[in-house]
């Protein structure tokens, strides 16, 4: 139509002769005005194309942004769900912090108590060693103490077989010189009471000194050898009572009798110079009174009970006695 427009107004610039200045004005503003619509349509055209193109690319955008808002919310809900985890993993973290810090708290104690306990054991330890060390000090007096015992045992047996050996030697010079005077297992000789002095007396009879000059002489070169001299201690000479009369009484009367005897046996002209300094040195007299009874079947036997012993005991006899004990107990101990 715009064409055919322009044809005519061509045609008609032809045929009527002064308007074809005006007809070709025309002509190029329509011509101007045609290219303008043209441009403007191509340029609508291509904007609503490129609008359409930013619409549907706007939607794809739009679109995907859903599917990232739904992915967010995904990862949101999942981000909270981790979040939650994480919440319960931090309280269980806390709870295990507590227990490790009760644990910590408890190993700590543990840790003192055992402290404590090696401090214990160390204080032990300085202590064991103390003990053991008095141990030592205490076996190595043991071992002395047992050489000397072993010592002691040696001397024992040798003073033991000392006294055996007087006691054959005193029995055998006594029987031989045919004195009616029995030796015990202890070597004590018993007289009779009656020899020696009246009944209540301590004047020696006339009888009993001649016992005495022949007895005494012959006892003591027994016991005065000098094989001997080294070993024998004291010589005893003891008066015994019966039980009739006073303790007191008796036992003056005893130890006057002992005293006579024992003052007699330092008077005999056949002892030398030499064994009456000794007997002056070993010699002792004693009154046991009513001490040391005679019973025979449960009933005093007055005329043994009044009699005069003679004993004698070897040096350390108490210590042989002690040392007997010890043995003995020992034995009973193995």
């Amino acid at each position: 139509m715009a064409r055919q427009r322009i044809h005519n107004r061509r045609a008609g610039r032809g045929s009527v002769g002064g308007g074809t200045s005006w007809i070709s004005y025309s002509d190029m503003m329509a011509a101007l005005l045609l290219i303008f619509v043209l441009i403007l349509t191509y340029s609508l055209s291509h904007y609503f194309s490129m609008l359409e193109s930013k619409d549907l690319l706007l939607r794809q955008t739009m679109h995907e942004l859903g599917h990232t808002t739904q992915d967010l919310e995904l990862k949101t809900r999942e981000l909270n769900q981790k979040n939650r985890e994480l919440d319960l993993k931090d309280q269980e973290l806390q709870q295990t912090i507590i227990i490790l810090d009760e644990k910590d708290r408890l190993l700590s104690d543990q840790e003192t108590r055992l402290n404590a306990l090696q401090i214990t054991l160390d204080n032990k330890d300085r202590e064991l060693s103390a003990l053991q060390t008095n141990l030592e000090i205490a076996q190595a007096r043991l071992d002395e103490q047992q050489k000397a015992l072993a010592d002691q045992a040696t001397r024992i047996d040798a003073l033991i077989g000392i006294r055996k050996t007087m006691i054959t030697d005193l029995s055998a010079t006594l029987a031989q010189a045919g004195l009616d005077a029995n030796v015990d297992e202890n070597g004590n000789i018993v007289l009779n009471s009656s020899v020696l002095f009246e009944s209540g007396k301590a004047t020696i009879r006339p009888e009993g000194k001649e016992f005495l000059n022949r007895f005494i002489p012959v006892y003591l070169s027994v016991l005065l050898r000098d094989e001997y001299s080294d070993y024998l201690g004291e010589i005893i000479i003891e008066g015994h009572t019966d039980s009739v009369g006073t303790y007191e009484s008796n036992l003056k009367l005893s130890q006057d009798r002992a005293l006579q005897v024992a003052l007699y046996c330092l008077d005999l002209p056949t002892l030398s110079p030499q064994q009456k300094q000794k007997l002056q040195q070993i010699m002792t007299a004693k009154g046991r009174s009513e001490s040391d009874l005679i019973i025979v079947n449960g009933v005093e036997d007055p005329d043994a009970s009044r009699r005069v012993e003679f004993k004698f005991s070897l040096k350390d006899a108490q210590m042989i006695e002690e040392m007997n004990q010890i043995l003995t107990q020992q034995n009973l101990g193995d």
